[in-house]
């Protein structure tokens, strides 16, 4: 029977499980992350420095094959990392990684959007190598127990943190960094949707009702398209002058929900290009930050939902780990080689870890969701921020329960993981905060006459060079 097959190949009763509760998980942690369709596109919609955009011409970007692109390595990568690893993460482009190549990479001189697409495949296949020759699983295996929970703890509060700033529930504020919602109220409907998913998800989960989080996104995304069926909010503008609509998406269908797609980004990467327009030393610098960033950020989030996920052996290492940091690893490849930046593994992946998924098959759920959204791209645009991000709030409490396992009273344990903590959420880094506990806990480890590992020593130092890079590439002039 086909649930026997499933229950064998993904080992569902051993950790738990059921299809049912795959399926949901899957569900959740594509609802969580689907807004990547609408804002990859977005991010990677500048010009590069000869005035040509990705996936069109010189009039502008091709936002649709853009995120038909991003739909499809994303699929791709899920459905890889749940039937080869089987761990319920996946995979889709990497906030921050592609941001980099917009605002920095492209517009160096002579720069195209092919350039830096082969500046991505390199770091996949740099990292790739790490992982074949065992190197990036002893750097994990070398990582003290205590800070992979410090990175677990951060990592909520940094998902919890971004769930509040894309809700808008807190924005920045006349005189202080953040503030709630509109002047300090919460002053539009957007918001109170924000607050209805978040209610519902905690009086579900109270009362122990299976399926919380996918229930209170649905119920958050009905109110959602109800009230702007009848008010008419529309979306948040760039000059602020409707801080009451939607913060992203706009939950209003236009015109059919099937569209065909077009990938016309795939294929869009030169290897050769980058060393012809810049130096050697400035792409090495420059395929070295996007790795150091890739590396570390994986790291945590497989941490995180084998923590979530009860998957952890006593060492904090999830099952099959070389198996997902290759499949990881060549995500950055498939993300440039797509022409959509490179793909790396969600936190968003927590969400449906919380909502039972255990195994690959949450991941192949949300991968095969991908495949369909390349059709069904305006059904996937009508969720907005408003409703998929009560679930990260969640999330991030339910990953912050972990910090009791930490022992505060020893400093040279409880600073390093004080630092790890704060610096994810306040830097708005997850590689941040890593590297500010790798870098803390040697030193004060070494002071104290502890020993340290030497790979982390070597991490640290590279950690080091990472932070001060703004510096370095100055002097390349890049």
């Amino acid at each position: 029977m086909p649930t026997r097959f499933l229950d064998r190949t993904f080992k569902l009763t051993e950790r738990g499980s059921s299809v049912g509760q795959e399926i949901r998980g899957g569900l959740v942690t594509f609802f969580a992350m689907s807004y990547i369709l609408v804002l990859n596109p977005i991010i990677l919609s500048t010009p590069d420095s000869t005035g040509h955009f990705l996936g069109g011409g010189t009039e502008g970007a091709n936002t649709p094959a853009i995120a038909a692109g991003t739909a499809l390595v994303a699929a791709i990568m899920s459905i890889l990392m749940g039937s080869v690893a089987n761990f319920p993460m996946a995979m889709a482009a990497g906030l921050g990684l592609n941001a980099m190549l917009a605002y920095t990479i492209v517009s160096l001189p002579g720069m195209t959007w092919a350039d830096a697409m082969g500046i991505v495949v390199l770091e996949g296949i740099l990292i790739f190598l790490l992982v074949m020759t065992g190197l990036r699983e002893a750097i994990f295996k070398a990582v003290p127990s205590f800070l992979k929970t410090a990175i677990s703890v951060g990592i909520g509060l940094f998902i919890a943190l971004v769930g509040l700033v894309n809700a808008g529930i807190v924005r920045p504020g006349a005189g202080t960094p953040l503030d709630l919602g509109i002047n300090g109220s919460i002053a539009s409907w957007p918001l109170v949707v924000f607050i209805v998913g978040l209610l519902s998800i905690m009086v579900l989960m109270v009362k122990r009702v299976r399926g919380a989080i996918l229930i209170g996104i649905v119920i958050a995304t009905a109110s959602a398209i109800a009230l702007e069926s009848i008010l008419k909010l529309g979306g948040q503008t760039p000059d602020g002058s409707n801080p009451g609509g939607w913060g992203l998406t706009v939950p209003a269908l236009n015109g059919s929900p099937v569209s065909v797609p077009e990938f016309s980004t795939l294929g869009t990467f030169s290897i050769t290009g980058p060393f012809e327009k810049i130096s050697i030393i400035a792409v090495l610098v420059l395929v070295f930050s996007l790795m150091l960033a890739d590396f570390f950020d994986t790291m945590g989030t497989m941490v995180a939902v084998g923590s979530e996920a009860n998957l952890l052996d006593e060492d904090d290492n999830p099952p099959r780990m070389r198996q997902i940091l290759a499949i990881d690893s060549l995500g950055a490849i498939a993300g440039g080689l797509g022409g959509v930046s490179s793909n790396t593994a969600y936190i968003e992946s927590t969400t449906g870890v919380a909502d039972g998924a255990r195994t690959g098959l949450a991941s192949i759920v949300t991968g095969t969701l991908f495949l369909l959204s390349t059709f069904l791209a305006p059904l996937a645009g009508m969720i907005p921020y408003e409703a998929a991000t009560p679930a990260l709030v969640i999330v991030g409490f339910l990953m912050m329960q972990q910090v009791a396992n930490i022992d505060w009273k020893d400093l040279v344990i409880g600073i390093p993981a004080f630092l790890t903590i704060v610096f994810m959420p306040f830097s708005y880094s997850i590689t941040v905060g890593i590297g500010m506990g790798f870098i803390s806990y040697s030193i004060l480890a070494a002071v104290s006459r502890r020993r340290v590992h030497p790979l982390l020593w070597i991490v640290s130092a590279l950690f080091v060079l990472y932070f001060v890079r703004g510096p370095v590439e100055g002097a390349l002039g890049l």
